[in-house]
């Protein structure tokens, strides 16, 4: 087995060469190419589109070259939009993975996938797709920065992350699209049946992006008189200014370095290192 990788430094001496033409191309090399299997790992995020099309570039040189290749991604970029809500809107969960396999990736080893909702081994768009959860160490650092703490997710597709810890969830309510050239759907309300006062809550899911659903949450737990708030996911994008609102409103906001932020503190190297041995 080979393993090759531009950007996972702190696992993995870089190996394979990126570079930028002019016109703002990428140039993608991988020396002393051979027929052989090869773990390929990857960050699709940030700047996803032109990380994603890296990935195409050297899953199809290892392709070429007659190597079985799996990607390894820690976040999937597109990941939210496997379904369509008005007619003519792309599938691009669906998309992304099918050009993976198209390029090459016999397989796609990734964390909390936002469209499986569960650990495990899955086939998607003809791509298997091995989704590994990074819920137990992020529970297991809470406890350790807070202590004892009762944990729920903000919505049902998080469910998974909390269950097994007896965790309960919070029903999720979205608004139609917003005007405007930049597209999202608003969080309307995020809403709980069952008692928080008085006690220490962990509101745990798979992304924040721009917080709107985190922030609904924290909203909710607060007056439901919880005695302290944090809040933790497995990919932290941050967008819109949403951890400092965060930091204003819990106590305490923590992420793994899938994707690197201020509060990456808990890291995903336990979860990849299986794959290097």
């Amino acid at each position: 087995m080979r393993f090759v990788s531009p950007n996972f430094p702190d696992m993995l001496e870089p190996n394979i060469e990126i570079k930028t033409f002019p016109d703002g191309d990428s140039y993608v090399r991988i020396p002393h190419i051979k027929k052989e299997d090869s773990m390929l790992l990857h960050r699709l995020y940030p700047e996803q589109n032109t990380a994603i099309f890296q990935a195409v570039q050297m899953l199809d040189t290892l392709k070429r070259a007659g190597a079985s290749a799996t990607l390894v991604a820690p976040y999937l970029p597109y990941s939210r939009q496997d379904k369509t809500f008005k007619d003519g809107e792309a599938l691009s969960a669906e998309i992304i993975c099918g050009l993976l396999l198209h390029a090459g990736a016999k397989k796609l080893v990734t964390i909390d996938c936002h469209f499986l909702k569960k650990e495990g081994t899955f086939r998607y768009a003809g791509l298997e797709i091995e989704n590994i959860s990074a819920n137990k160490l992020l529970i297991e650092h809470a406890r350790e920065k807070t202590g004892e703490v009762e944990i729920i997710s903000p919505d049902a597709g998080a469910k998974y992350l909390v269950e097994e810890f007896g965790g309960k969830s919070m029903e999720k309510k979205r608004g139609e699209y917003q005007e405007g050239e930049e597209t999202y759907r608003k969080i309307e309300s995020v809403e709980m049946d069952f008692d928080v006062k008085g006690k220490n809550i962990l509101i745990l899911d798979d992304m924040i992006s721009t917080g709107g659903t985190m922030i609904k949450a924290v909203e909710n737990v607060k007056k439901g008189g919880a005695s302290k708030v944090y809040c933790a996911a497995t990919h932290g994008l941050f967008l819109k200014d949403s951890l400092k609102k965060l930091k204003e409103i819990c106590d305490g906001v923590f992420v793994t370095d899938s994707i690197a932020s201020e509060v990456s503190e808990v890291s995903i190297r336990p979860l990849i290192e299986r794959y290097l041995a």
